[in-house]
């Protein structure tokens, strides 16, 4: 996997540089640091889906909790040092202390709700703004089918052991498929 992860990791920096450097006094364009925060959003999850997919294949849905507890932040940190934005998952219902949302993101978060249930889908949701010299974007994550293994109401019970043990305060469940379970966090120094 690390063969595949790394020449977006590579090539991303270099795509998106002209535009870092409104951290230098450069102007920023929205558009354009909208368009780099989703790029970057794609390239998490495109690294995340198969390192889960290939975990769930090789030990089913308990050894694939590990991708997530340790994979994916080490995604989002190989991202925010490549790229220079700080990039994270958040959620209302968090699973350990890393993905509990700041205000903004949790303002964001409930908005996405309060859209999703107008009849809004996941897939379309994100909202950026400037908020204290940094832009801020935030990405909505929808549950796949592969999610529910562990983030549904009812898990199997090797699954909620390996939870208990990764996660002992975990909220991360109940979900449905579709259901806005979190979101990717960007943001940037201006």
């Amino acid at each position: 996997m690390k063969s595949r992860l790394l020449p977006a990791i590579v090539v991303l920096p270099l795509i998106l540089n002209p535009f870092i450097q409104t951290a230098n006094g450069v102007d920023a364009d929205s558009a354009q640091l909208k368009q780099q925060a989703m790029g970057i959003v794609k390239s998490f999850g495109g690294a995340l889906k198969p390192e889960l997919q290939k975990a769930l294949q090789d030990g089913g849905p308990a050894h694939a909790i590990s991708v997530c507890a340790e994979k994916a932040p080490a995604i989002a940190g190989r991202l925010s040092s490549d790229t220079g934005w700080m990039v994270k998952r958040v959620s209302l219902k968090a699973r350990n202390q890393t993905a509990i949302p700041d205000a903004w993101e949790e303002k964001q978060l409930r908005q996405f709700d309060r859209r999703q249930a107008g009849g809004e889908t996941a897939a379309k949701m994100a909202y950026a703004e400037i908020v204290d010299g940094r832009f801020r974007f935030i990405k909505a994550q929808g549950v796949e089918s592969l999610c529910l293994n562990c983030h549904a109401a009812e898990l199997k019970p090797e699954v909620e052991a390996a939870l208990r043990l990764k996660y002992p305060d975990d909220r991360a469940r109940g979900y449905t498929a579709g259901q806005i379970r979190g979101a990717f966090s960007l943001s940037l120094d201006l």
